[in-house]
């Protein structure tokens, strides 16, 4: 009989929103059902595929729910699950701290930068 899947709650989580978009979906959901084109104007970098490969994602592990009006042209809106508002709550506390440190986050990226720029 196979083990359990992880080890740990914290290997649960990362498997469950791991990758680049999945916390800021999270994020820009906690406040707002979206339309696919106000997310992905929240989002700004993000490609149409990777949006929709990440809401499909998310929406098969009962993070989101994807809500279709049936009409032409088509009106689709995302929401937060339970689950998914459970998690984007504590998801709070960290964007908070990020919002704290984010003059010290940006001098540690140019640093970075400059460094990886005077290599040979």
């Amino acid at each position: 009989m196979p083990g359990p899947a992880f080890r740990c709650g914290m290997e649960a989580v990362v498997d469950l929103v791991g990758g680049k978009w999945k916390l800021l979906i999270l994020h820009y959901l906690h406040a707002d059902r979206l339309r696919f084109s106000e997310l992905r104007r929240q989002l700004g970098n993000v490609s149409e595929k990777m949006l929709s490969q990440q809401l499909k994602e998310m929406t098969r592990d009962g993070l989101v729910r994807r809500i279709d009006f049936q009409t032409v042209p088509p009106h689709v809106e995302y929401e937060l699950t339970p689950l998914g508002l459970d998690l984007s709550g504590l998801m709070t506390a960290v964007a908070d701290w990020g919002n704290r440190n984010m003059e010290k986050f940006c001098t540690i990226r140019a640093r970075s930068i400059q460094s990886a720029a005077e290599l040979p």
